[in-house]
């Protein structure tokens, strides 16, 4: 019976063990999504997710969310990107949480549309007001940029306006399957540079006396992909 017991112990050990280095290998990276209603924040995410475009889509009401798991320099990492209501009707509820242990955010406005553009002050307010870091990595990007006899907001209009806030400008279409590439481009830069912000590394992980001890290490040098 003793002897029985004992094992029953040692499964248990080696197998919470096993389950702990597996969730410490996979970090998740949350990315939010900000902009005014029908700028193509859900197509955007959608885009990336899934490489498809939504043939219909609806006002999201609240918060949703999708996740694709990538491989950067060997180690798989899941984003989360946060999609929200751009209308205040449907997202007032919602917002605490949506701000909540964010690391990226994603400002989007349509390109053919330069009201989308001017209220991006108001979604950067917005997420200076619920106490987003400053050393949270922040990205603008003009969506639509297929729709090229549309297009209201100059491309050197919108670089200086991400210049002034320290942004990375990407000018894309989340409908055209020929920009598809510059769609992941935005969320494999901020991956990469999430990545190389953390300096611990959970990928040595020491079994002592049924004990999983993490072993810290600072990166030097990054070959990140993107």
């Amino acid at each position: 019976c003793n002897q029985r017991l004992i094992f029953v112990l040692t499964s248990s050990v080696d197998l919470s063990t096993s389950s702990l280095e597996l969730s410490i290998q996979t970090r998740i990276f949350k990315i939010i999504v900000i902009g005014d209603s029908n700028v193509g924040k859900t197509c955007l995410t959608f885009r990336f997710t899934g490489g498809s475009f939504p043939d219909q889509t609806e006002a999201t009401i609240g918060v949703d969310f999708r996740e694709k798991a990538v491989e950067i320099e060997g180690e798989t990492i899941k984003v989360q990107v946060w999609d929200t209501a751009g209308q205040e009707r449907f997202r007032k509820s919602m917002v605490e949480h949506y701000y909540r242990n964010v690391h990226a955010v994603v400002f989007v406005y349509d390109v053919t549309k330069m009201t989308s553009f001017r209220n991006l002050q108001t979604w950067i307010e917005e997420c200076n007001g619920h106490r987003v870091s400053a050393s949270v990595p922040r990205v603008l990007v003009g969506n639509k940029c297929d729709l090229v006899d549309q297009i209201q907001v100059p491309s050197n209009m919108a670089l200086k306006f991400a210049d002034a806030h320290n942004m990375l400008l990407f000018e894309t279409s989340a409908k055209d399957p020929r920009e598809s590439q510059n769609v992941d481009s935005i969320f494999m830069s901020l991956a990469c540079h999430l990545k190389a912000q953390k300096s611990l590394l959970y990928r040595d992980v020491e079994r002592e006396d049924g004990r999983v001890r993490l072993t810290q290490e600072t990166e030097t040098k990054s070959n990140c992909p993107c």
